[in-house]
């Protein structure tokens, strides 16, 4: 099998993945899974499509990450790795989908505004 490229973004995370037939071991810029996240609720993320498909011993996963912080780097990471899995095999898709791995959450911070110190927080009105 050759290498399967996919790409997941979340918030401002972007997560380029690279698949090929290995023995389960996840490197993320140059790194290893448990010492790049290592939460390991987070580590549980990255791995739910693996799990949910019973297939995390079969592939070698090398991963760019770049931008966001940590947990939109592991949901982002997480659709990367959903969509390679169903470009590898198509009929696993509505698996995926039922579980919502192939969904890109598109919420993205919103802007603050002049006049304002957040987003939608308002400075105290005075009256006098």
């Amino acid at each position: 099998m050759e290498m399967i490229n996919a790409l997941g973004r979340r918030k401002a995370a972007v997560a380029r993945v690279y698949v090929q037939e290995g023995t389960g071991k996840i490197t993320i810029n140059g790194r290893d899974l448990e010492v790049y996240f290592p939460s390991p609720i987070l580590q549980y993320v990255v791995k739910q499509p693996l799990n949910k498909l019973e297939v995390a011993e079969k592939y070698d996963i090398k991963v760019n990450l770049d931008g966001g912080g940590y947990k939109g780097q592991a949901e982002a990471l997480r659709l990367a790795i959903a969509r390679a899995l169903v470009k590898i095999n198509p009929e696993d898709k509505p698996a995926l989908k039922a579980e919502g791995f192939m969904t890109r959450d598109a919420r993205e911070v919103e802007r603050k505004k002049p006049g304002q110190p957040k987003a939608r927080k308002h400075f105290q009105f005075s009256k006098r």
